[in-house]
């Protein structure tokens, strides 16, 4: 008995999906719930696992190729797979032949398009077998030779160019998400008036809270505290004095939303990801801690769902987990602004007259100047600014 594997149902919005890793071969056994194959979308990766033990009887899309809904991706049949085993033959060459015989296809293209006989050249491989390296000097030299020929006798020897090995490249066709990354980078920089505006914070304040509460925190919460939890609550409180940074465009319209829900940049290997963290004014430090850290795992593990993506109202970046002291963040459409948080890294301050070291961080906001003005951009990050040197004032909501 034969039974079909179909594309499953895909997220409202995708058209299509890109057949990713198969992990089962033809003829290879698999059981019930067993991953076999990978398809990328434009958001998410489905995993599509076996309804029912059985054997891999046909594969209709190979890696790469495009699928749609309910497409038949392939076949299992009853049964398990036959359990002998292939042994692999090694054979030996023959010590009394010519081990220059044995040659690589890179040996024997570059042999045929110079019309090099193998038999007049000695290799300085293993067991005298000719290499690469060896038909490119003969070449060179045989090119030499020619052109001291043709030429006038000089007093100087001809040049010989270095030869030079292992340059070779590499084409790796983009994956979905890859392509949707870059589709979208492009479309905000086209589409929007992005400008961006800086500040810095002193970070003293955050970094002694962290050092006086860690520990009771994590025994607490189950989670360590980190400057994440706090870079979100004073964004939301930011966001409540200034509407505009927290609105989009609808056609002619500015949508005002009365919500936060935030979206967090996570860098995977498949690419950067902006999972939303919803209601967060509505939520604690360690829930956010917790929230940020289930998604920022289901990120890299590939488990996001649409839903997950989706409905972001402000973006928070944190490029200073890999060293970035300064950047300009891009827009994450239909959002009008995204926060740039950077390394916190002492630098020497002015103190009321006095020269302080302090661990110091640079803010950046992009923003869409189509309908934020420099006013509420400053005023916003301003305010951010304020919350973070003094964290007891999200406590007391001033």
């Amino acid at each position: 008995m034969t039974m079909q594997i179909l594309v499953p149902d895909l997220p409202e919005s995708v058209s299509d999906a890109t057949v990713g890793t198969w992990h089962k071969k033809v003829g290879e056994q698999i059981k019930a719930g067993e991953l076999l194959v990978d398809l990328e979308t434009d958001k998410v990766v489905l995993e599509v696992p076996a309804p029912q033990d059985g054997i891999v009887g046909n594969i209709l899309f190979e890696t790469g190729s495009t699928v749609q809904a309910k497409q038949l991706l392939a076949e299992l049949q009853e049964g398990t797979a036959s359990g002998e085993e292939t042994t692999e033959k090694v054979v030996v060459s023959d010590d009394s032949g010519s081990a220059s015989d044995i040659l690589t296809p890179s040996v024997r293209r570059i042999l045929a398009e110079e019309e090099v006989d193998p038999s007049t050249l000695h290799g300085s491989g293993r067991d005298g077998r000719l290499t690469r390296q060896d038909v490119l000097v003969h070449v060179q030299n045989k090119r030499n030779e020619q052109l001291t020929t043709a030429a006038e006798p000089v007093a100087e020897p001809a040049y010989v160019a270095p030869q030079v090995s292992g340059r070779e490249e590499k084409r790796v066709p983009m994956t979905r998400l890859r392509k949707r990354i870059a589709e979208r980078l492009l479309e905000a920089k086209n589409t929007t008036a992005m400008l961006t505006t800086f500040n810095e914070v002193n970070m003293q304040p955050i970094m002694q809270i962290r050092s006086k509460y860690q520990d009771q925190f994590e025994k607490r919460h189950g989670i360590k505290l980190g400057f994440m939890s706090f870079y979100v609550k004073a964004v939301c409180e930011a966001l409540k004095r200034y509407p505009e940074i927290n609105a989009s465009l609808d056609a002619n319209d500015i949508l005002y939303h009365n919500y936060f829900d935030i979206s967090i940049a996570v860098s995977t290997e498949r690419g950067l990801v902006t999972p939303v963290l919803r209601n967060c004014d509505e939520l604690s430090l360690a829930e956010i801690e917790k929230g940020i850290k289930l998604l920022a795992d289901k990120a890299r593990d590939g488990k996001l769902s649409v839903d997950d993506l989706t409905g972001g109202t402000f973006t928070i970046t944190n490029g200073g987990v890999f060293g970035s002291l300064m950047s300009t963040p891009i827009i994450n459409p239909p959002q009008s602004a995204i926060l740039g948080m950077h390394k916190i890294q002492e630098r020497p301050m002015a103190v009321d007259g006095q020269v302080v070291i302090l661990p110091m961080m640079y803010l950046a906001l992009s923003y869409d100047h189509r309908i934020i003005d420099g006013r509420e951009s400053v005023g916003f990050l301003v305010h951010v600014k304020s919350l973070l040197e003094d964290p007891t004032r999200l406590l007391l909501d001033i």
